[in-house]
Protein backbone atom coordinates (compact mmCIF):
# COMPACT_ATOMS: atom_id res chain seq x y z
CA UNK A 1 0.00 0.00 0.00
CA UNK A 2 1.42 3.42 -0.92
CA UNK A 3 1.30 6.21 1.42
CA UNK A 4 0.76 9.93 0.28
CA UNK A 5 4.23 11.19 1.37
CA UNK A 6 5.56 13.32 -1.78
CA UNK A 7 2.10 13.63 -3.29
CA UNK A 8 -0.13 15.69 -0.63
CA UNK A 9 0.86 18.96 0.47
CA UNK A 10 0.73 19.94 4.21
CA UNK A 11 -0.73 22.86 4.73
CA UNK A 12 1.25 24.14 7.60
CA UNK A 13 -1.36 26.85 8.21
CA UNK A 14 -4.51 26.38 8.51
CA UNK A 15 -6.20 27.66 11.27
CA UNK A 16 -7.20 31.02 9.63
CA UNK A 17 -9.13 29.55 6.43
CA UNK A 18 -12.34 30.17 6.39
CA UNK A 19 -15.36 28.32 7.39
CA UNK A 20 -18.09 29.14 4.87
CA UNK A 21 -19.76 25.03 5.46
CA UNK A 22 -21.64 23.43 8.34
CA UNK A 23 -20.34 20.42 7.66
CA UNK A 24 -17.90 18.75 10.45
CA UNK A 25 -15.23 16.24 11.26
CA UNK A 26 -16.91 15.32 14.27
CA UNK A 27 -20.72 14.73 13.02
CA UNK A 28 -20.05 13.87 9.18
CA UNK A 29 -16.12 13.38 7.85
CA UNK A 30 -15.02 11.78 10.60
CA UNK A 31 -17.83 8.56 10.04
CA UNK A 32 -16.63 8.41 6.22
CA UNK A 33 -12.94 8.60 7.31
CA UNK A 34 -13.71 5.71 9.63
CA UNK A 35 -15.37 3.27 7.27
CA UNK A 36 -13.26 4.14 4.31
CA UNK A 37 -9.94 4.96 5.55
CA UNK A 38 -8.89 3.44 8.83
CA UNK A 39 -7.80 0.14 7.60
CA UNK A 40 -4.43 1.44 6.12
CA UNK A 41 -4.34 5.22 7.82
CA UNK A 42 -4.80 4.28 11.37
CA UNK A 43 -2.07 4.35 14.51
CA UNK A 44 0.33 1.22 13.29
CA UNK A 45 -1.41 1.08 10.32
CA UNK A 46 0.91 0.94 7.35
CA UNK A 47 0.08 4.79 6.55
CA UNK A 48 0.21 8.07 8.27
CA UNK A 49 -3.25 8.27 10.79
CA UNK A 50 -6.64 10.04 9.90
CA UNK A 51 -7.46 8.94 13.22
CA UNK A 52 -8.05 12.41 14.60
CA UNK A 53 -9.42 16.09 13.40
CA UNK A 54 -5.29 17.00 14.48
CA UNK A 55 -4.24 14.28 12.57
CA UNK A 56 -6.60 14.61 9.47
CA UNK A 57 -6.51 18.41 9.05
CA UNK A 58 -3.21 19.24 7.93
CA UNK A 59 -3.99 16.83 4.77
CA UNK A 60 -7.35 17.92 4.16
CA UNK A 61 -6.65 19.27 0.74
CA UNK A 62 -4.50 16.67 -0.37
CA UNK A 63 -6.94 14.41 1.12
CA UNK A 64 -9.71 16.02 -1.28
CA UNK A 65 -7.65 15.70 -4.46
CA UNK A 66 -6.61 12.05 -3.74
CA UNK A 67 -10.41 11.29 -3.72
CA UNK A 68 -11.49 13.11 -6.66
CA UNK A 69 -9.29 11.42 -8.89
CA UNK A 70 -10.63 8.34 -7.51
CA UNK A 71 -6.63 7.40 -6.22
CA UNK A 72 -7.86 7.01 -2.52
CA UNK A 73 -9.43 4.79 -0.96
CA UNK A 74 -7.38 1.95 -2.82
CA UNK A 75 -10.16 0.15 -4.68
CA UNK A 76 -10.01 -0.68 -8.37
CA UNK A 77 -12.91 -2.37 -9.71
CA UNK A 78 -15.66 0.15 -11.74
CA UNK A 79 -18.75 1.03 -9.97
CA UNK A 80 -21.79 -0.25 -10.58
CA UNK A 81 -20.37 -3.83 -12.01
CA UNK A 82 -20.32 -6.19 -8.58
CA UNK A 83 -21.44 -5.99 -5.85
CA UNK A 84 -18.46 -6.85 -3.32
CA UNK A 85 -18.21 -7.32 0.50
CA UNK A 86 -15.75 -4.40 1.83
CA UNK A 87 -15.77 -1.99 -0.86
CA UNK A 88 -13.68 0.58 0.32
CA UNK A 89 -14.12 2.99 -2.61
CA UNK A 90 -16.48 6.56 -1.91
CA UNK A 91 -19.95 6.79 -2.74
CA UNK A 92 -20.78 10.18 -4.70
CA UNK A 93 -22.70 11.44 -1.66
CA UNK A 94 -19.83 10.61 0.46
CA UNK A 95 -17.12 12.09 -1.82
CA UNK A 96 -19.31 15.62 -2.25
CA UNK A 97 -19.15 15.40 2.20
CA UNK A 98 -15.12 14.78 1.93
CA UNK A 99 -14.98 18.12 -1.15
CA UNK A 100 -17.59 20.47 0.57
CA UNK A 101 -16.59 20.03 3.74
CA UNK A 102 -12.77 20.48 2.60
CA UNK A 103 -14.08 23.64 0.48
CA UNK A 104 -15.77 24.92 3.20
CA UNK A 105 -12.45 25.73 5.76
CA UNK A 106 -12.68 21.65 7.08
CA UNK A 107 -13.93 22.94 10.44
CA UNK A 108 -13.69 20.41 13.59
CA UNK A 109 -17.41 20.68 15.34
CA UNK A 110 -18.35 20.13 18.73
CA UNK A 111 -16.30 16.54 19.47
CA UNK A 112 -18.97 15.13 21.47
CA UNK A 113 -20.27 14.03 18.34
CA UNK A 114 -17.61 12.06 17.59
CA UNK A 115 -18.52 8.54 16.78
CA UNK A 116 -16.27 6.05 18.38
CA UNK A 117 -13.19 4.29 17.09
CA UNK A 118 -13.92 1.13 15.02
CA UNK A 119 -12.22 -1.66 16.70
CA UNK A 120 -11.97 -3.68 13.54
CA UNK A 121 -10.46 -1.69 10.72
CA UNK A 122 -10.78 -4.89 8.55
CA UNK A 123 -13.97 -6.98 8.41
CA UNK A 124 -13.21 -9.31 5.86
CA UNK A 125 -12.59 -12.89 7.37
CA UNK A 126 -10.61 -15.64 5.68
CA UNK A 127 -13.54 -18.55 3.44
CA UNK A 128 -12.63 -21.47 1.95
CA UNK A 129 -13.25 -22.14 -1.14
CA UNK A 130 -12.32 -24.02 -4.56
CA UNK A 131 -9.93 -21.73 -6.86
CA UNK A 132 -10.03 -22.42 -10.52
CA UNK A 133 -8.33 -19.56 -12.98
CA UNK A 134 -10.42 -18.89 -15.97
CA UNK A 135 -8.90 -17.09 -19.07
CA UNK A 136 -11.15 -16.36 -22.39
CA UNK A 137 -14.47 -18.15 -21.77
CA UNK A 138 -15.34 -21.52 -19.86
CA UNK A 139 -18.23 -23.16 -19.79
CA UNK A 140 -19.86 -24.66 -16.64
CA UNK A 141 -20.55 -28.44 -16.87
CA UNK A 142 -22.61 -28.31 -13.38
CA UNK A 143 -24.51 -25.75 -11.35
CA UNK A 144 -22.02 -23.82 -8.88
CA UNK A 145 -21.87 -20.66 -6.47
CA UNK A 146 -19.75 -18.41 -7.53
CA UNK A 147 -17.85 -16.62 -4.27
CA UNK A 148 -14.75 -14.51 -5.14
CA UNK A 149 -12.41 -13.32 -7.99
CA UNK A 150 -9.26 -12.48 -7.69
CA UNK A 151 -7.64 -10.58 -10.93
CA UNK A 152 -4.30 -10.75 -12.06
CA UNK A 153 -4.36 -7.38 -14.54
CA UNK A 154 -7.15 -5.35 -16.26
CA UNK A 155 -9.89 -7.54 -16.86
CA UNK A 156 -14.38 -7.77 -17.14
CA UNK A 157 -15.60 -11.08 -16.20
CA UNK A 158 -19.06 -11.73 -17.08
CA UNK A 159 -21.55 -14.76 -16.99
CA UNK A 160 -23.91 -15.73 -20.34
CA UNK A 161 -26.45 -17.60 -18.82
CA UNK A 162 -28.29 -20.34 -21.11
CA UNK A 163 -31.29 -18.54 -21.20
CA UNK A 164 -29.32 -15.64 -22.69
CA UNK A 165 -29.13 -13.28 -19.46
CA UNK A 166 -25.77 -11.35 -19.14
CA UNK A 167 -24.57 -10.91 -15.12
CA UNK A 168 -21.16 -8.52 -15.72
CA UNK A 169 -19.63 -9.62 -12.54
CA UNK A 170 -15.83 -7.57 -11.96
CA UNK A 171 -14.64 -4.62 -14.57
CA UNK A 172 -10.90 -3.60 -13.69
CA UNK A 173 -10.29 -0.46 -15.88
CA UNK A 174 -7.15 0.31 -14.17
CA UNK A 175 -4.85 -3.04 -12.70
CA UNK A 176 -3.14 -2.01 -9.64
CA UNK A 177 -0.98 -4.44 -8.29
CA UNK A 178 -0.51 -2.87 -4.94
CA UNK A 179 -3.81 -2.65 -4.01
CA UNK A 180 -5.17 -6.40 -5.66
CA UNK A 181 -7.13 -8.58 -3.53
CA UNK A 182 -9.55 -11.01 -3.80
CA UNK A 183 -12.71 -9.38 -4.27
CA UNK A 184 -16.01 -11.83 -2.52
CA UNK A 185 -19.34 -10.91 -3.62
CA UNK A 186 -21.46 -9.34 -1.12
CA UNK A 187 -24.26 -12.56 -1.97
CA UNK A 188 -22.56 -15.85 -4.32
CA UNK A 189 -23.89 -15.88 -7.62
CA UNK A 190 -25.89 -19.12 -8.30
CA UNK A 191 -24.78 -20.19 -11.94
CA UNK A 192 -26.51 -23.05 -13.38
CA UNK A 193 -25.29 -25.52 -16.15
CA UNK A 194 -24.20 -24.30 -19.31
CA UNK A 195 -23.43 -20.85 -18.00
CA UNK A 196 -20.59 -19.48 -20.01
CA UNK A 197 -17.90 -17.44 -18.18
CA UNK A 198 -16.40 -14.75 -20.19
CA UNK A 199 -13.14 -13.19 -19.33
CA UNK A 200 -11.69 -10.07 -21.38
CA UNK A 201 -8.38 -9.07 -20.51
CA UNK A 202 -5.65 -10.91 -17.93
CA UNK A 203 -6.54 -14.31 -16.50
CA UNK A 204 -8.56 -14.24 -13.53
CA UNK A 205 -8.86 -17.03 -10.49
CA UNK A 206 -12.59 -18.37 -9.44
CA UNK A 207 -13.33 -19.05 -6.25
CA UNK A 208 -16.01 -22.05 -5.71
Amino acid sequence: MRTWAGILCVQAVWAHDPITTKLTWSKEISRVVYARCLTCHRPNGSAFSLATYDEARPWAKGIRDEVLNRRMPPWDPVKGVGDFRGDASLSLPELDLIVNWVEGGAPEGEPAYLPQLPRVFNGMQPETAQPGDVRGSSTLTSARILRAIRPSGPAEVAALLPGGEVRRLLWIRKFHKQWNRTYWLRTPERLPRGTQLIVTGDPVTIFW
